[in-house]
């Protein structure tokens, strides 16, 4: 059965990725700056009070900032003061604030997203696929030369820039050996590091300016970049460099994706085929996991060294896909309900409550068009289609079982709402 489920979930991904191009036509996309077109939710079909819900608990959970786009268009935008920093604290006591980098000119956070660069970097990766810089199946070695890992050297050069991009290595923290490349999922982020030196390698470039030229610049993404984490130069395994972003710009990352990699009539990312296996279970040690990316509606997800039956996310539609990093960063798109959210901010779970994932999934679900078909008794159906591009959608019934989480009784910090105005469309 879980196989079945499997199939079924990853079909419908690549059945809505194939429908991309076609969605796409019907995508709104921004300019640069600070002009983005807004929709009110009972325009979009969604419910504003059940919408209202799912943005409280995000507050109530130290977010920051939470961007959600419907067909382009934001839907939603709320913003939160994060306090002051605990004096004396430290890094463990003030980790957020070490990855605080400023306010664009608006005054919008702008944050070190920890992990969620790696899906940026995924689909640099596939660019410079494209253009003839690397091949995914080459041994990393062949770029970085012997040595870069701390594994014997018949061990080392068996290890492709595939497995860095499945985190599938075979090397521990340290980049030891712990197992034959693509014999064990680990998540690795000092393996995973090595493929941006690749790219400055082949590029001859510094990861901002090859960032610019290939992403960031094309869709906008102008308070965007990587940085110096000065608390990582002194170890050699670290990832020296966060990418500090800002929600605004990762929801644009992020509608790129549902786009299928266009924007305003541009292949931004020119390899669709690339971008499929990228959303996609890579390999069958943790099928939740692509290119750096992480599926939902999978049989089970591996979180360190824990192997977790069902869905990543069991209160979120099967075709979810998501960028996942510490304190909570996250992006996740939806291409059958036509949404990307962005959140940023402080760790959101909270010690004797349900997960954030799975509790703002359950909101957000409520607050969508067509909820009370998708709910039933506890039952999660598979997503229907939204009112428009209905072709574009996933219609297969596969039942799953669903756990109904509570809101988290946290103090409700202070909160501004960007103006979403009815008829701003």
């Amino acid at each position: 059965m879980a196989r079945i489920a499997q199939s079924l979930s990853s079909a419908a991904l690549l059945s809505l990725l194939a429908a991309a191009p076609a969605l796409a036509g019907d995508l709104y996309f921004p300019p640069r700056g600070p002009e983005w077109k807004t929709v009110a939710p009972r325009q979009a079909g969604w419910d504003p009070e059940a919408l209202d819900k799912a943005l409280r608990l995000a507050g109530e959970r130290r977010s920051t900032a939470v961007v959600i786009l419907y067909e382009g268009r934001i839907l939603a935008e709320r913003y939160w003061d994060p306090g002051r920093p605990q004096p004396g604290g430290g890094l463990r006591a003030n980790r957020y604030y070490f990855t605080l980098r400023g306010k664009d000119s608006a005054g919008r956070p702008i944050e070190d997203v920890a992990s969620v660069q790696k899906s940026v970097l995924a689909q640099l990766v596939g660019i410079a696929q494209h253009r003839g810089l690397v091949k995914i199946s080459d041994p990393v070695s062949l770029y970085l030369g012997r040595g870069w890992t701390k594994a014997p050297a018949g061990a080392e050069v068996q290890i492709t820039i595939r497995h860095l991009l499945t985190m599938t290595s075979g090397l521990n923290e340290q980049l030891e050996f712990e197992a034959p490349a693509g014999a064990k999922w680990r998540y690795n982020t000092s393996a995973y590091a090595r493929l941006a030196e690749v790219l400055e390698a082949v590029t001859h470039k510094h990861r901002n300016e090859f960032t610019r030229e290939w992403l960031t610049r094309p869709i906008g993404m102008d308070d965007s970049q990587w940085i110096v984490r000065p608390w990582a130069q002194s170890r050699r395994t670290a990832n020296r460099y966060g990418f500090a972003t800002t929600a605004r710009d990762l929801a644009r990352f992020g509608l790129l994706i549902l786009a299928g990699g266009r924007w305003r009539g541009k292949q931004v990312l020119p390899d669709p085929q690339y971008l499929r296996a990228s959303l996609s279970p890579s390999q069958d040690l943790n099928p939740s996991y692509g290119y750096l990316w992480w599926l939902n509606g999978q049989p089970f997800s591996v979180r360190g060294t824990r192997r977790v039956p069902g869905p990543f996310i069991p209160t979120a539609p099967n075709d979810l896909v998501a960028a996942l990093g510490a304190l909570g960063r996250k992006l996740y798109v939806v291409p059958s309900l036509h949404l990307v959210v962005a959140r940023l901010g402080k760790a959101p779970n909270v010690p004797g409550a349900k997960r954030f994932d799975t509790v703002f999934w359950r909101l957000l679900m409520a607050a969508a068009p067509g909820h009370k078909a998708r709910w039933n008794h506890g039952f999660r159906l598979a997503p229907v289609p939204s009112p428009r591009n209905s072709s574009s959608v996933f219609s297969f019934a596969a039942l799953e079982a669903c756990s109904f989480a509570t809101e988290a009784r946290n103090p409700h910090p202070k909160s501004r709402d960007s103006a979403v105005k009815a008829g701003s469309r």
